[in-house]
């Protein structure tokens, strides 16, 4: 794919990752719809991508509502013409044990709403977003793609069973919508990223960075815009599709 001109949809678009992907799409010649739930940054974000050259658009939307997720891709098409990149990149943390106990007495267990708060961000809103994407991008004949944002954490990790279960789930959908869309020309592939330097990993304590960092076989945190890189790369190679990149420096070696 030619990215010139195409229109990317980036969900979390206005900070972060997201906004960092965003950046690297817009110095590619790509129109960007960037889709949150913050209306000042979103507004910031645009003006960011347009200073690079880019048309872009803000839309303000909760990835996890049905209704909204359906009038989003409808008014991104209308207005932009078409989507033929969807980035699902939107997510949230609700991290804690899912029992916490001391000499044998439970003191605090991951509630159900800290459970499905995660999960309706992090994996519903994937399915609805990608639902969404497909069918526009079928409608309209549109060879497209679409990245879903997983995370080192698929893997399973401590104190993060809710976020844990999300990003394999998301794993899962790359490969089982690679297999189901290919038939209409669209590609379906993930990114896993590690530790990377986003304003909040950085804003850790620095005795919490060094150990982090020591994990790390590159010995570094990855940057945001090696993600941007990496999406990229899956959307201009033709033959990417099915599979999750892990973008960790080699901590999963």
């Amino acid at each position: 794919m030619n990215i010139t001109d195409k229109v990317v949809a980036i969900t979390g678009g206005a900070q972060g990752l997201g906004l960092s992907m965003a950046e690297c799409f817009a110095k590619k010649g790509a129109k960007l719809a960037l889709v949150d739930m913050n209306e000042d940054r979103l507004n910031e974000a645009v003006a960011i991508c347009e200073a690079l050259g880019a048309t872009a658009k803000a839309y303000q939307a909760n990835v996890a509502n049905e209704e909204q997720v359906e009038a989003l891709f409808t008014n991104i098409v209308q207005d932009l013409g078409s989507i033929d990149v969807l980035i699902n990149n939107a997510g949230i943390t609700r991290d804690g044990l899912m029992v916490k106990a001391k000499n044998g007495e439970v003191q605090k267990r991951m509630s159900l709403q800290e459970w499905q708060s995660v999960i309706d961000v992090n994996l519903t809103g994937v399915f609805l977003c990608g639902r969404e994407a497909a069918t526009k991008m079928i409608e309209t004949d549109t060879k497209g793609v679409i990245i879903n944002i997983s995370s080192l954490s698929k893997a399973g990790n401590m104190g993060q069973t809710n976020y844990s279960a999300a990003k394999a789930g998301v794993a899962a959908l790359t490969v089982t919508w690679a297999k189901e869309l290919s038939r209409y020309g669209i590609r379906s592939a993930g990114i896993a990223p590690g530790f990377i330097a986003t304003e909040m990993v950085k804003s850790m304590k620095p005795e919490a960075l060094e150990k982090m960092e020591k994990m790390i076989p590159l010995g570094r945190l990855g940057e945001p815009e090696e993600i941007g890189m990496t999406a990229i790369y899956i959307c201009e190679n033709d033959y990417v599709t099915g599979r999750t990149i892990e973008m960790d420096g080699g901590i999963r070696i």
